[in-house]
């Protein structure tokens, strides 16, 4: 049997105007871990390269987005680093939508960003980010671990 994937669509905006992604500058600065942890309830610690590792046997961890899951990637051509953010909403097969903190480097909240699977098999292994400044997909696609499922979203993960 042929799996169906749905199609990737990178020139329509994945958003509107109740929807869009904004860096929140009244924050106070942030690295992905902390920010995570305290929105999505995921108690975890240590580097964010570490979360899925950490995760297992802890956590329902699985490819498949839910809304409060940790999206897990693994640094761009290097696997000592990481990011986590938490999935605000699930748009589609293929975009969801993720607050997170520190994406630009500049210790920085966002939110409603959104993120593509551009993984060949629709599997959410490969995804690209939403370039808040540039107002376009970033250019870079990161290696997914994965979503690592607060205690409450186990059923709704594994089901």
């Amino acid at each position: 049997m042929v799996q169906s994937v749905a199609p990737l669509d990178l020139t329509t905006t994945p958003f509107d105007a109740y929807t869009a992604p904004r860096i929140l500058y009244d924050q106070p600065s942030s690295e992905c871990v902390p920010y995570a942890r305290n929105v999505s309830g995921v108690a975890i610690w240590g580097d964010a390269y570490t979360w899925w590792r950490q995760a297992e046997g802890r956590y329902a961890r699985s490819g498949h987005p839910t809304e409060g899951s940790v999206l897990v990637m693994r640094g761009y051509m290097d696997d000592s680093k990481g990011h986590v953010a938490v999935v605000k909403a699930v748009v589609s097969p293929r975009i969801v939508r993720v607050d997170h903190a520190n994406w630009l480097n500049g210790g920085e909240v966002s939110v409603n960003v959104p993120v593509i699977d551009v993984s060949p098999l629709n599997d959410w292994s490969e995804v690209r980010v939403w370039h808040i400044p540039g107002g376009y997909w970033g250019g870079r696609t990161y290696q997914a671990q994965g979503f690592i499922h607060p205690i409450g979203l186990v059923a709704s993960a594994t089901g």
